[in-house]
């Protein structure tokens, strides 16, 4: 695991991961793990980066890491809001935001993984094409998140209001987290969304 990675450095990936030339995919804030190491179960061909602030959620994922000898899965505790200073310009392919803390009080909007200013750290870290996917089970985050991403100029590629219930293969698909599994077994409508940014010059 990587712990409180200096901001001022980039972390070079080629010595945690065997084959850098991978796609690689991020979650910011993956609580105990249950998506990221699924994920990174099912796709051995690409490399994946847990974001996790909490200690003892991150120690967690890494429990399971090493029980499924996942190679391809590196651990990073670290606070998402220094994202694009640990990732290089343009080197993540896919960026998961998975049911992150709704922020609900105006004052801490900024606070939100969807505000503007983390929208800009992910279009720097992600690659042209790469793809912004975010799950909640807030409708005021969820709507929150639509109009921030709408307003960054972002392309939705998929949008959905009850994830659960859409056709059968995209249900197939989809890997759930802890909460999703716990909010959905409530009968809790789970929101979901796509989104690709701008193409940028740099």
């Amino acid at each position: 695991m990587i712990q409180d990675p200096d901001p001022s450095k980039v972390i070079d990936w080629s010595e945690r991961f065997a084959d850098i030339s991978r796609p690689l995919e991020i979650e910011v804030g993956s609580g105990k793990g249950r998506f990221i190491t699924t994920l990174a179960e099912r796709y051995p061909e690409k490399n994946f980066v847990a974001l996790e602030l909490q200690t003892t959620a991150a120690g967690i994922i890494l429990r399971t890491k090493l029980e499924k000898k996942l190679d391809n899965l590196q651990i990073m505790r670290a606070d998402a809001a220094d994202i694009d200073a640990f990732f290089a310009v343009n080197s993540a392919d896919k960026i998961y935001l998975n049911f992150s803390d709704p922020w609900p009080k105006s004052r801490h909007e900024k606070r939100r993984l969807t505000y503007k200013s983390f929208l800009q750290k992910y279009q720097t870290v992600l690659k042209d094409n790469g793809l912004l996917e975010f799950k909640t089970d807030n409708s005021g985050l969820f709507a929150y998140s639509l109009k921030s991403l709408n307003n960054f100029g972002m392309q939705f590629d998929f949008v959905s209001v009850d994830l659960h219930h859409e056709a059968d293969e995209i249900v197939e698909q989809n890997i759930e987290t802890e909460y999703e599994h716990k909010f959905a077994s409530k009968g809790n409508p789970i929101y979901a969304l796509h989104a690709k940014f701008q193409t940028k010059d740099l």
